[in-house]
């Protein structure tokens, strides 16, 4: 699968440390590498925010999955993520 990110994701992304920026990415390629990487997500209930996310340490990663491309929506905080 291919990761593509929405603008805001992006940006969040990029104001976050370097060191975690960093592992975020490399969990996002190895999750992608893998055959089924949905194995490592769980759905959301709540569809405002995205079909499912990765859990990458405190961080979340909020996304949706379009043919075999994994959109990410959101990137941030657990404590902040769903606001």
């Amino acid at each position: 699968m291919k990761i593509r990110f929405a603008k805001a994701a992006f940006r969040q992304l990029s104001r976050l440390e370097r060191h975690i920026q960093k592992r975020i990415t490399e969990k996002l390629d190895y999750y992608c590498s893998q055959d089924e990487p949905l194995n490592f997500a769980e759905r959301l209930t709540d569809h405002r925010f995205g079909e499912w996310r990765f859990r990458i340490g405190e961080y979340r990663v909020l996304f949706d999955v379009e043919a075999d491309e994994i959109v990410v929506l959101a990137v941030g905080h657990r404590r902040e993520i769903y606001r």
